[in-house]
């Protein structure tokens, strides 16, 4: 879950078909990100098993988290989300979800992490499986955020949404464009999945989804043949392991670790353009895809304390 919790509006034909039963600046001042890992003790969810995920897809997510938690140290508060929170199904037991969520303190700019997992059976046959892990930045910085979305509808198959949001619009700054896009070469990164034969660009069918994400952003889809189903694992290992550890690097490095003075102005209308991203994704995701997955009830507790968190 990310900008995309969950991802029903990236895979929207899948999850709505019937399921079973249930000015500013830039100063390149390095901010204290530590590299070890934090003091703190947290609670270990079920988050981290990935318990549906194919072994180089969970040995991928893992990697991802726990960079993003020994680089920021103890920038990052531990998860306190409620146990029912943290692990969750619905009554049939045909659907199964995680979430993790940590803080910042008070002196990162970091506003939280936020992981999940969500599996659910296809009435179809099969099972859907999305693993997700999104970094969201306070509006002290105009950085962009972080997002990977994996999204396994069967063995042959995988939707790959991966991203360094952009949160100013950049064609009123240019400057922004140029830092994060162009001198980063962000775009290469796509550049080497779609050369890939199994690889194709992917189109959500949100335009307000497609007009959230940058310009180097990578979207594909990713098919092999019946035959070859050990092809996708051997990409998610040899290619989009390598490809999304060098963009939550850049990420770490450029965005969360890296000051950008604003204005009280500024990060005014960036608190403002924040709040309406993060409460649009559960306007037109979850209150629709959540209450058919779990039930109205475990939803409704679930997607409160999303709420709180969002709008913290």
């Amino acid at each position: 879950m990310a900008v995309p919790l969950f991802s029903a509006q990236f895979h929207t034909s899948i999850l709505t078909q019937p399921l079973p039963s249930s000015r500013s600046f830039y100063v390149g001042k390095r901010l204290s990100c530590s590299s070890s890992s934090t003091s703190m003790e947290h609670h270990e969810s079920k988050f981290k098993e990935f318990p549906y995920a194919s072994v180089p897809h969970r040995e991928l997510m893992v990697e991802l988290v726990s960079t993003v938690e020994n680089r920021l140290g103890e920038a990052l508060l531990p998860c306190t989300l409620p146990s029912h929170v943290q692990y969750f199904e619905n009554e049939s037991a045909t659907a199964h979800a995680s979430l993790y969520v940590r803080s910042g303190n008070s002196s990162s700019q970091v506003d939280f992490i936020l992981g999940s997992w969500v599996h659910c059976n296809l009435p179809t046959g099969g099972a859907l499986n999305i693993t997700s892990l999104s970094a969201y930045l306070r509006p002290s910085t105009d950085a962009p955020n972080f997002l990977i979305e994996v999204i396994r509808s069967s063995p042959t198959t995988l939707i790959l949404i991966l991203d360094l949001p952009p949160r100013k619009d950049l064609v009123q700054h240019p400057d922004y464009l140029k830092t994060f896009y162009e001198e980063t070469q962000l775009d290469k990164q796509r550049q080497l999945l779609e050369k890939l034969p199994e690889v194709k660009p992917y189109f959500s069918s949100s335009l307000y989804i497609r007009s959230l994400v940058s310009p180097s952003a990578i979207l594909v889809s990713i098919e092999t043949e019946p035959s070859q189903a050990i092809r996708i694992d051997e990409i998610i290992q040899d290619h989009i392991s390598p490809v999304a550890k060098v963009m939550l690097d850049t990420w770490l490095d450029l965005c969360a670790c890296t000051e950008r003075r604003l204005t009280d102005d500024e990060s005014a209308d960036l608190a403002k353009r924040d709040r309406i991203i993060k409460n649009k994704t559960i306007e037109i995701d979850l209150e629709s895809s959540f209450p058919r997955l779990f039930g109205q009830e475990v939803a409704n507790q679930v997607l409160g304390v999303l709420r709180e968190i969002y709008n913290s």
